[in-house]
């Protein structure tokens, strides 16, 4: 990406959201229609009209930014200041004063020592530089980041009003990507480091991953068990309640008539998770389970825009803890984008709801008949309903623990709020693949 194109590269999304925002959840109410007829935008700024606003050139000076652009990875504002994370570099810009120009007030240079162990393992050396993949507040007044590191993925934590590094360097692996075109989302709730990436060299690992906490063990999904990823892309994640919710695309495993098709997910994995016995799930989730995401138009036949692109934070919608999600349609499929909001109590809803199974390799899934599912329910917090008499979950029994490592998968999928998109865009995809990623963007700067 050009230096001067990242600001209109998720500029239009952001416009969009707010001109979707303002009218598309005036109802509850939802009936079967014909497919939606695309809105007509209030108002169009075109790529140049936009260089007419104050764009971030990054380091013009610099031969790699002016060779390969900005490569802008991530945005978080905290306050009055934007942080802007890129290749080899964190830039802070004080939004009070951005106006006029878009000019950094700090600038944080983190590169590469370990370039030339990247080229020998066989990357290109342009893949071989420091891409910050993970910019997320530590505490009031530390930024923890870490960046591919040619490879080599490493973190620190950084004083936000000075950028000054604190501390010894942390390992990366398993809480950054180790190059800049995976997909990863992290945060801290309460002590806790919550990442999902992947975990190897390869790519072969995807994980959610707990870590950085005191006093409570590092936990992580099962490896290589396709029902509970399988070739994920993670978007965004919450904290909430009880929880930490991530939401994700992946290859749905249910659904395999016709190929490798994508689904939307949330899964979500209780913040007092200690892992499960010695015999099993130890050092791995017991809490973790996962629902499909429902955004499609109703009728005799639903058309779904199966792909997430991006994801707000929680914001009310009908005085209702909500999200709201940009979707699109199979890659393979005609070009499509939606908008579709959900909300957190029918999320809720559906992970206390039916399992799904399958009961031979090749028949279809079908939910887990109530008589079959233990006691306390599978995914329950320990110390709370069903879980009350438990006070860790390493406590829980075997069966519980055997059931929750089979059958992840909820039965039902999340329905969006009035049952269907607020908006859609039959022409095109809102891909924000190499783009802005509006997980952070949206509900941080718009919102």
């Amino acid at each position: 990406m050009a230096p001067t194109d990242w600001l209109s590269s998720w500029r239009t999304p952001l416009l969009l959201l707010l001109l979707i925002l303002t009218f598309c959840f005036s109802s509850e109410s939802a009936s079967t229609t014909p497919f939606p007829k695309d809105l007509e935008a209030i108002n169009v700024v075109n790529s140049e009209q936009s260089y007419q606003y104050p764009g971030f050139q990054g380091l013009l000076q610099d031969n790699d930014t002016l060779r390969l652009g900005l490569d802008f990875q991530r945005m978080l504002r905290i306050n009055h200041m934007l942080y802007i994370a890129a290749r080899d570099h964190v830039f802070a810009v004080n939004l009070t004063t951005a106006s006029e120009e878009f000019v950094p007030q700090l600038k944080l240079t983190w590169k590469s020592k370990d370039v030339s162990k990247c080229t020998v393992r066989g990357k290109n050396r342009d893949e071989c530089y420091n891409y910050v993949k993970v910019l997320v507040p530590r505490n009031d007044e530390t930024l923890f980041a870490c960046g591919t590191n040619a490879f080599n993925p490493t973190c620190r934590n950084y004083k936000m009003m000075s950028m000054e590094q604190v501390g010894e360097e942390v390992v990366g692996q398993a809480r950054c990507p180790f190059e800049s075109g995976q997909s990863n989302v992290g945060l801290f709730a309460g002590g806790d480091f919550y990442s999902a990436t992947m975990t190897d060299f390869l790519a072969s690992d995807a994980v959610i991953y707990r870590s950085l906490g005191e006093g409570r063990p590092v936990l992580r999904t099962v490896k290589y068990d396709s029902k509970w990823l399988r070739e994920p892309h993670f978007l965004h994640a919450i904290d909430y309640g009880n929880y930490v919710y991530f939401f994700l695309s992946e290859i749905a495993v249910e659904y395999t008539a016709l190929g490798k098709v994508v689904f939307s997910r949330v899964a979500r994995v209780c913040k007092n998770d200690n892992g499960g016995s010695p015999r099993v799930l130890e050092r791995y989730w017991t809490s973790f389970l996962k629902a499909r995401l429902n955004c499609s138009v109703p009728g005799d036949s639903f058309f779904y825009f199966d792909v997430l692109q991006s994801l707000t934070n929680v914001l009310q919608i009908n005085q209702r803890p909500a999200v709201v999600g940009v979707f699109t349609t199979q890659a393979n499929s005609i070009p499509g984008s939606a908008v579709c909001a959900f909300y957190m109590d029918d999320i809720e809803k559906v992970f206390n709801g039916k399992f799904k199974e399958q009961r031979t390799s090749d028949s279809s899934w079908t939910p887990v008949p109530d008589e079959q599912v233990p006691r306390p329910r599978p995914g329950t917090c320990a110390g709370d309903g069903p879980a009350a008499d438990y006070k860790s979950s390493v406590q829980f029994p075997d069966e519980t623990l055997t059931f929750i490592k089979s059958y992840p998968l909820m039965d039902e999928a999340v329905p969006s709020v009035n049952d269907r998109p607020c908006f859609t865009r039959t022409s095109s995809r809102y891909d924000t693949e190499n783009k802005c990623p509006l997980s952070s963007s949206v509900s941080d700067l718009v919102l």
